[in-house]
């Protein structure tokens, strides 16, 4: 191959990284986000995060015996949802995955480790993901 790439650097990189937007949904804050959370390096890393920020949102809205549409309620008045700063096509959306997240309550308490992935975890040190 000559001159081009074959990968597309806005999945596995971009200058400065991405940001991920915390909002509340109960509407305390506003219009303003809780926290922007920096430092993702790939876009995997960015929609993975809010992926499971979003499904722990969730099920701490979750009571037993609710419907599938009281969770749904409680988190669109109580939860917090995650969005990827300057998001394009590849950026995940919780609306894609909102409904089967309230429907299936999480099976792997993995699913909603968001913490493994916050990259504030490894500020200031020379762990966590690999410069692109």
């Amino acid at each position: 191959m000559s001159g081009g790439s074959v990968f597309d650097s806005g999945l596995f990189g971009t200058p400065g990284g991405y940001a991920v937007r915390i909002r509340d949904l109960s509407g305390a804050n506003g219009s303003e986000p809780v926290e922007v959370v920096r430092g993702f390096a790939t876009l995997a890393h960015a929609n993975a995060f809010a992926r499971r920020y979003v499904r722990d949102s969730v099920e701490r809205c979750r009571a037993p015996g609710m419907t599938p549409e009281q969770v749904l309620e409680a988190w669109f008045a109580y939860g917090e949802d995650a969005e990827i700063v300057g998001r394009d096509d590849q950026a995940w959306r919780s609306a894609t995955e909102l409904r089967d997240f309230a429907r299936i309550p999480v099976a792997d308490a993995e699913e909603r480790n968001w913490r493994a992935l916050d990259p504030r975890r490894y500020a200031g040190g020379d762990e966590g993901d690999e410069e692109p």
